[in-house]
């Protein structure tokens, strides 16, 4: 993933449920090391990588999810789906994007 194109954060198009820079953080972490738990992305992580909490990072991730920009692998483990890969490449407009009907159970 991470030999994707990425593009400068101005160039993207967030929505106004997205929280910034928070999820894009998410987004680009996932893009550059893979899937990843709430936890590994937050500072409660072995390796604290954003500074925000786990808590919120699992909030943050199942709102991606919502969006497609995510998708829930298993249990607290999420990964980068092409529509995540395309915001970042700033090819999305992710105000384009309803909400899914997929379960985004909110247990980590």
């Amino acid at each position: 993933m991470s030999g994707t194109r990425r593009v400068n954060r101005e160039m993207r198009k967030p929505a106004e449920w997205m929280r910034s820079p928070a999820d894009d953080r998410i987004l680009e972490l996932m893009q550059d090391e893979g899937n990843m738990t709430p936890r590994a992305l937050s500072r409660e992580g072995d390796v604290p990588r954003i500074d925000i909490s786990r808590d919120y990072a699992g909030d943050r991730c199942r709102e991606l999810t919502r969006y497609g920009l995510l998708e829930r692998l298993d249990r607290g483990l999420y990964r980068l789906t092409d529509k995540g890969e395309a915001y970042l490449e700033g090819g999305l407009d992710v105000n384009d994007l309803d909400p899914l009907d997929a379960d985004t159970d909110s247990s980590e």
